[in-house]
């Protein structure tokens, strides 16, 4: 046997239930979504997936050896990235910072490919979330008494068909939303509740 079925089903749900979590990268769908439309963000799903794939790699790989060795090295990573997201969300209620939209329904972010693809794999690398997630939380679905190699397969395809079918909602959603926000007001309103969810996932994570 090749796998653990078991523990690969009882993952899906995990992992979608974390993926649809707001935070950092879904907020910046969400955003992106709203000021340059679906097709431009998924080229910074692109590299947003790439960032994905790696830190879970690295998770399935060594995730659980490096929490057992430098529990005080994660620790201070867990609250330095929890105070980053509320800092985050902070700047987006004031309307400020590069996550916000502008108050008139515009965004600083030039839709270049590469840039983009680069913005998204930045976020994704430097997401607090994914590393506490991916690092606590993978290895314990991985059966290593089994081959690895067939497991690590299976649990980035899961992980990355799933985290972006997320992106893909929370750009939509952006989308559909930049069509009917017109008003100034509106706009605020966005970056408040845009920057309240980010600052919950930044308490979120500094308490788990």
């Amino acid at each position: 046997m090749f796998f653990d079925f078991t523990l690969l089903i009882f993952f899906i749900p995990v992992f979608f239930i974390i993926s649809i979590t707001p935070g950092l990268c879904m907020t910046l769908a969400l955003t992106m979504g709203m000021a340059i439309g679906l097709r431009q963000t998924m080229k910074m799903m692109v590299g947003e997936l790439t960032g994905v794939l790696i830190i879970a790699s690295a998770a399935v790989i060594g995730g659980g050896t490096i929490i057992s060795k430098y529990p005080i090295a994660f620790d201070f990573f867990k609250y330095a990235g929890g105070l980053y997201l509320i800092f985050v969300g902070i700047q987006m209620c004031r309307n400020l910072g590069k996550m916000s939209l502008n108050l008139d329904g515009s965004h600083s972010y030039s839709p270049n490919g590469y840039g983009l693809a680069l913005q998204g794999f930045i976020t994704a690398i430097a997401n607090p979330k994914g590393w506490a997630f991916f690092m606590a939380m993978v290895p314990k679905f991985m059966n290593y008494d089994l081959p690895l190699a067939p497991q690590m397969t299976a649990m980035i395809i899961i992980i990355v068909v799933i985290e972006f079918i997320s992106l893909m909602i929370y750009a939509s959603s952006g989308t559909a939303l930049s069509k009917i926000l017109s008003k100034t007001g509106n706009v605020q309103l966005i970056n408040r509740v845009a920057g309240v969810l980010m600052m919950l996932v930044g308490v979120w994570l500094a308490t788990s």
